[in-house]
């Protein structure tokens, strides 16, 4: 499948790993971590290479401090939670220029099993440049790398990119999981193989689509983009969200869809409302009968019986993007459907991270699915076919 050097095939023993993370995790206004998924689906590296006897220096970015060292982005807060969940302490080599003599005295000072943590990489301009020099400022602290970063991989950064060409690589088992789990979904699905998209706007997933009609056998389109898909069919949308520029385009790709024999399946009911907002009047209606003066919101009961219908019989389910505005209690209904009907699936389920993950957490159905990408826009250009930067510039076996 895919023929990168994976953590196992390096020697680790007293050897120095530096390991790209994706620490980037949800704060509140105190600085404390509101979810730590991200921590702890990188606890399976970490702890592997402590039993290996590396030396662990971990580094990753958090939030966008644009390129200058900023406190409220400082890596501060994950060094604690990370000493609580490996139980044991994580030293926090804080440099605002994240490399510097002192931090690599602290790596000097590193015993076997010793975990350090290097601060928010993006302080430095040069991260998002995939700037050389700093690049070898990083691979100047370690001996191997390991990218276990699969939400950042998208990006061809100095973190990623930039040091695995300086040092002997592999990926991390987080980032391994990822490509086992989505890559098969995409080369060897087990059939019927279901995709269903939503999200606001057609323009993000074109690709995702373009990609998935050679290989799904039926699309489930929902969310804000699906009404760009009813005007191209002729229905009145209101003032839902539309995309004018896009209805073309849908119209192909409707057209591409019925040449492939893929099943493109779009709302038949939906809930409209006045406003965007959550204490306005909100009824639902037939596709054909969506008020001038009101949006659509949600999906209705006939689309969620139909949807749920499609993933029950599926054997592989992708899904990126709501269903609806999720983030509002009386709009989440469509959303939390597909998320029960995914739970409640014999099938293989994948969640491509972004709102479906969350919107899949706070319905409490994480532990239901097969796999929830930890990477939204990372696990999108993969659905579209992409090459991942961060993935391509590792070693190959």
């Amino acid at each position: 499948m895919l023929n990168k050097k994976t953590l196992e095939d390096l020697d680790v023993q007293g050897k120095r790993v530096l390991v790209r993370c994706d620490f980037n995790v949800p704060m509140d206004d105190n600085r404390n971590i509101t979810d730590d998924r991200r921590i702890t689906s990188s606890l399976p590296t970490i702890e592997y290479l402590i039993k290996n006897g590396a030396k662990v220096i971990l580094m990753s970015h958090l939030g966008r401090p644009k390129g200058e060292p900023n406190p409220k982005f400082s890596l501060a807060p994950v060094q604690k939670r990370l000493s609580e969940l490996l139980n044991k302490k994580v030293i926090f080599a804080k440099d605002n220029r994240v490399v510097s003599d002192n931090v690599k005295q602290i790596v000097s000072n590193m015993e076997d099993g010793d975990v350090v943590l290097l601060e928010n990489t993006r302080f430095r301009k040069e991260e998002e440049k995939n700037e050389q020099n700093f690049a070898k400022e990083l691979a100047s602290l370690g001996d191997l790398y390991v990218n276990d970063a699969f939400g950042t991989s998208h990006r061809a950064h100095t973190s990623n990119v930039g040091v695995s060409n300086e040092l002997p690589s592999a990926v991390g088992y987080l980032v391994e999981k990822e490509i086992a789990v989505m890559g098969k979904a995409l080369e060897n699905p087990e059939r019927p193989f279901v995709a269903i998209l939503g999200g606001a706007k057609v323009s993000d997933k074109i690709g995702v689509i373009e990609n998935l009609l050679n290989k799904v056998d039926t699309i489930l389109i929902g969310g804000g983009m699906a009404y760009t898909f009813l005007k191209a069919q002729g229905y009145e949308v209101g003032t839902s969200i539309l995309e004018e520029d896009k209805i073309d385009l849908a119209k192909e790709l409707l057209k591409k869809a019925e040449e492939k024999n893929v099943k493109l399946l779009l709302p038949v009911d939906v809930v409209v409302a006045k406003e965007f907002k959550n204490d306005t009047e909100f009824n639902t209606v037939k596709i054909n009968n969506i008020p001038s003066d009101m949006m659509g919101l949600d999906s209705g009961e006939e689309t969620i019986k139909l949807f749920s219908e499609e993933i029950k019989n599926a054997k592989t389910i992708v899904w990126n993007g709501p269903m609806g505005v999720f983030e509002m209690e009386n709009f989440k209904k469509g959303t939390e459907a597909i998320a029960k009907a995914m739970a409640e699936s014999n099938g293989i389920t994948i969640v491509g991270g972004g709102d479906s993950a969350s919107a899949v957490e706070k319905a409490g159905y994480d532990d239901k699915m097969t796999h929830i990408s930890t990477g939204g826009g990372a696990s999108l250009e993969f659905l579209e076919g992409k090459k991942l930067p961060g993935i391509a510039a590792i070693s190959d076996k």
